[in-house]
């Protein structure tokens, strides 16, 4: 893997949570980045790839109170065949093996994760999984005083020396207010403004509110009239999940409604087809 030229973590300032066993304080912050053993592709990114978000509910599948089941959700995560995909609620076990780096192995793919806050059963947080090498990262804290979130950045590495695809993944807090002041936050970073991106996440996008409007007047959507429905699986009704871009351009955008991808956590994936723009001779 190349060496990171960026692994910068800002932080807010607000306490962490002690894990109750050995009392040591989480705040957000990055805890891997990671190539697999055996890469899925050593060939540069071509111009159109496929990004896809996915809430995967701490593993627990629909109800969030079953045990974790990582294979549940490592299937449909292998289902969607996608080059870039955002992970949200990703839960590592304090002690066994991170489920993610099998998961990342099995199918090829870099991988990042960045802790929120901890869990009972482990450290939760967001996730980036990538097809191609991930050559810098940046955690975001989005912390509020109600709730610890983040967003991860990071840039994938196009292989034939063109721009790439910088990859903004989050997952944006409950509280409207919040919420807002979250999307300012992330339309002020840096790598949105400087080639090919997308957001996508968890934007707990309830109804068209002040947060979702910000999104859609600074950033590019689909072309379609509506979100696809991602939450609740079973009969999915909200649009919680989106993708935005930033110098490329959504040529689809769907739900990845399949029977296991109903079972396996409370949210569908939502998957997307970008046009990267041209490299520049």
């Amino acid at each position: 893997m190349p060496a990171l030229r960026r692994r910068k973590v800002r932080r807010s300032g607000v306490r962490g949570v002690a894990r109750p066993e050995t009392g040591v304080l989480a705040v957000p912050h990055l805890k891997l980045v990671r190539a697999p053993a055996s890469p899925a592709t050593t060939s540069p990114m071509p111009r159109e790839v496929a990004v896809a978000t996915y809430n995967v509910h701490r593993w627990t599948g629909i109800s969030g109170r079953a045990a974790p089941d990582p294979a549940r959700a490592g299937f449909v995560i292998s289902e969607l065949g996608a080059d870039v995909i955002a992970l949200q609620e990703v839960l590592s076990p304090f002690d066994a093996e991170d489920p993610l780096i099998r998961l990342a192995d099995a199918l090829g793919l870099h991988l990042v994760v960045a802790v929120t806050r901890l869990h009972r059963r482990g450290e939760l947080g967001n996730a980036i999984l990538s097809r191609w090498p991930i050559s810098a990262v940046q955690v975001l804290d989005l912390t509020s005083r109600m709730e610890r979130r983040v967003a991860v950045a990071a840039s994938c590495d196009a292989l034939d020396g063109g721009p790439g695809l910088t990859v903004l993944a989050t997952h944006l807090a409950l509280v409207d207010r919040t919420r807002h002041r979250q999307v300012e936050s992330l339309l002020q970073h840096r790598q949105l403004r400087g080639g090919p991106a997308v957001l996508l996440g968890d934007m707990n996008a309830w109804r068209r509110d002040r947060a979702s409007r910000r999104l859609e007047r600074s950033l590019d959507r689909h072309h379609n009239k509506d979100w696809p429905a991602s939450f609740p699986s079973v009969r999915p009704v909200l649009a919680l999940d989106r993708i935005y871009t930033q110098g490329a351009r959504i040529l689809k955008i769907e739900s990845h409604d399949t029977s296991a991808a109903r079972r396996a956590s409370d949210h569908l994936p939502i998957i997307a087809r970008l046009r990267l723009p041209a490299a520049r001779s």
